[in-house]
């Protein structure tokens, strides 16, 4: 598709319109003489989508448009300035995007300029592959698991199938092939929503260019990419226009690639995927590219939306309301895909994922490479992000250059975050055994119920003497929250629960706080431990985002709800939080054993540890017990026996998780 320009058979007038539209944009504009200080990707596609108009309409005055941007390109001695010129991002985007300009007008170009475009493509290409082959087992050469890899290999392909420099292409084609056999199986990206649709589509270009140039089909290979669009929609808030921000997410409108979508929905027949490329290029398209931190952005994806539209997939929204990725440790639940609804999203797991975290861990014992570079990959696991109601309430803070575990939904241990943290690569150089991860887990698609717990006590100074930091959180069917904090330490330790908002919480009824955010709001209420010392605080996060831009800055501000306990070896919080202005009945259940939350209609009995849960109604071996209205089955969770007011509905060897009767 790709090099031949070719889309899939049939009409495409939507998609047509944007190619001619983005090909226009930037005729008011002067093409730079010198190489600004700030980032050149754009300059890439400024050339490649009006070259890709001139091939489709024939209009002479494309032509002209594309040659402004490949001359203005071509005369800079060098692609990038302030951060690894010729070798990084700059040059990537700016490989394929020229080197695709070049087979489609190349022709049409007078001699002398389609010759000064042939020498500066092999003279980047060059550059690029000799800096891959000196810098294998350090940075993006040998980085498989990040956007900086993806993007400048793809490049390098581009550029080697347009050039024919089969040296290039193998070396490209060798790393993707390790790529996809890396990747996790279940498509989820530890990078993040927002890098996430920054470096995804440059792996979908090279599978592109590798089946047109030398007829290899690899879209099958591993599980990545057949799942990735699962991932990506389950960390969508509610209405599609925002995402969630686990990772360094530059803001929350950053998240859409139409033209990832269409090809993903091409590929594997996601009728989902085909209805959010639609969505995604169409209402929300302004929006995000307004709003939106990241640059080049959605609008220079133009070419890939027509190259890459098939009208014969099926487009239908999405339906599915809770998903579990493993190797992520990653739980999404929501109550629906309306404007209102009400997500949650709960992840913990070693730096980079599982897959990644082990076969580093290979990497550098067998050969002395470095491979795991997940400077975006927070000190997050057991955090959480809540949205309902059309805006966010329990926040994530986006993106961060010395990162905290303080600047998360997380605890802290005599006021310390995660071990070797405040500093960009928060996973870099620590031991292997410091891993987080997620265990009990029910998110069956059909239960309405989600509940996981999360392990982070490994993540803490061992010197703190941290035995057990156990996070259970169970979203109800209505939406409602429940969090479970178990601690132990060897020694007595101020144990402190932190809430982020994007505003200062409120007194609210019960001795709850109220979250609000616009027009929407959630209660907090805390039922243990009941003397803890509450402050609010704002917390300040500043970032520079990219480093070809060293004098952007983004910053923040965080208000931080913060409950501490008295010193003591261990600690119980229970929290329980209800979206919505009427939140109704939440009261704490009495339990001889365990613990609970009920909300009237909705009961949640938790014991992640002991497994035993008694009350009057309740006698169980599980960790959870969760009930609904009157007359639903109740759901359990690592369960071998549940006794129901007297009847014994579950009695079994092994533990068992999900519907009772």
């Amino acid at each position: 598709m790709l090099l031949s320009a070719t889309p899939p058979p049939g009409p495409r007038p939507a998609q047509q319109v944007r190619l001619y539209e983005e090909a226009a944009r930037h005729r008011g504009l002067t093409p730079p003489r010198t190489h600004p200080l700030a980032s050149i990707t754009w300059l890439g596609p400024a050339a490649s989508n009006p070259a890709l108009a001139y091939r489709v309409s024939g209009d002479p005055a494309q032509l002209a448009e594309s040659r402004r941007w490949i001359e203005a390109a071509v005369r800079l001695p060098h692609w990038g300035r302030a951060h690894m010129p010729d070798h990084d991002l700059d040059a990537g985007w700016l490989l394929h995007h020229l080197s695709l300009a070049h087979r489609w007008i190349g022709d049409e170009l007078p001699d002398e300029v389609r010759a000064l475009l042939r020498y500066k493509l092999l003279l980047q290409g060059r550059r690029m592959y000799e800096f891959a082959v000196a810098g294998e087992g350090r940075w993006w050469s040998s980085s498989y698991w990040q956007n900086h890899n993806w993007i400048c290999y793809a490049g390098l392909a581009t550029a080697g199938y347009v050039l024919g420099k089969e040296e290039w292409t193998e070396r490209a084609k060798d790393n993707l092939g390790t790529v996809l056999d890396l990747m996790p199986d279940d498509g989820s990206h530890a990078e993040g929503v927002v890098y996430w649709r920054y470096g995804v589509p440059f792996l979908a270009v090279h599978l592109d260019l590798l089946q047109e140039a030398e007829g290899i089909d690899w879209w099958g290979r591993g599980g990545f990419l057949a799942n990735t669009f699962r991932y990506r929609l389950h960390q969508l808030a509610p209405g599609f226009a925002f995402n969630v921000d686990h990772g360094d997410c530059h803001d929350r409108r950053s998240g859409h690639s139409a033209g990832l979508y269409y090809r993903l929905a091409a590929q594997y027949g996601i009728a989902q995927a085909q209805w959010l490329g639609d969505l995604a290029s169409g209402e929300l398209l302004w929006q995000e590219a307004a709003q939106s931190g990241v640059r080049p952005g959605i609008l220079p994806e133009a070419y890939l939306e027509y190259l890459w539209y098939d009208p014969s997939v099926a487009a239908a929204p999405p339906t599915e309301t809770r998903a579990f990725f493993p190797d992520l440790g990653l739980l999404a639940a929501r109550t629906g895909w309306d404007d209102d609804a009400t997500l949650v999203s709960f992840k913990a797991s070693p730096g980079g994922g599982h897959k990644a975290w082990e076969t580093s861990a290979k990497h550098r014992a067998e050969k002395g490479w470095e491979t795991l570079d997940q400077g975006h990959h927070h000190p997050d696991s057991g955090s959480f992000v809540l949205v309902s109601q059309g805006a966010f309430l329990a926040v994530d803070e986006g993106y961060s250059n010395r990162k905290r575990a303080a600047h998360h939904n997380l605890l802290l241990v005599d006021g310390q975050g995660y071990a070797d943290e405040d500093r960009y690569h928060v996973y870099q150089g620590i031991p292997y055994e410091r891993q987080a991860r997620q265990r009990d887990v029910l998110a069956g698609a059909d239960c309405g119920w989600a509940h996981a717990t999360a392990e982070i006590a490994a993540m803490y100074d061992p010197a703190l003497g941290v035995r057990r930091l156990d996070r259970t959180l169970v979203f109800t069917p209505s939406g409602r929250l429940v969090l479970l904090d178990l601690a132990e330490a060897d020694t007595e330790r101020e144990w402190s629960f932190l809430l982020q908002t994007d505003r200062p919480t409120e007194p609210g009824p019960g001795g709850g706080r109220l979250i609000r955010s616009g027009a929407a709001s959630a209660l907090v209420r805390r039922f243990a431990p009941l003397d803890a010392e509450v402050v609010s605080e704002a917390t300040e996060v500043e970032a520079n985002p990219t480093s070809s831009t060293p004098e952007l800055r983004l910053t923040r501000t965080l208000h931080t709800l913060r409950a501490t306990t008295a010193r003591s070896t261990e600690a119980l919080f229970l929290t329980a939080i209800v979206p919505g202005t009427a939140p109704g009945p939440v009261e704490r259940v009495g339990c001889a054993e365990g613990q609970g939350v009920s909300f009237g209609e909705e009961t949640v009995l938790l014991s992640p540890v002991a497994r035993r849960i008694r009350n009057p109604a309740v006698s169980a071996d599980a960790a959870a017990v969760l009930l609904g209205a009157e007359g639903s089955a109740p759901y359990v969770v690592a369960a071998t026996r549940l006794v129901l007011d007297g009847r014994v509905l579950l009695d079994v060897p092994e533990p068992y998780t999900g519907k009772v009767g």
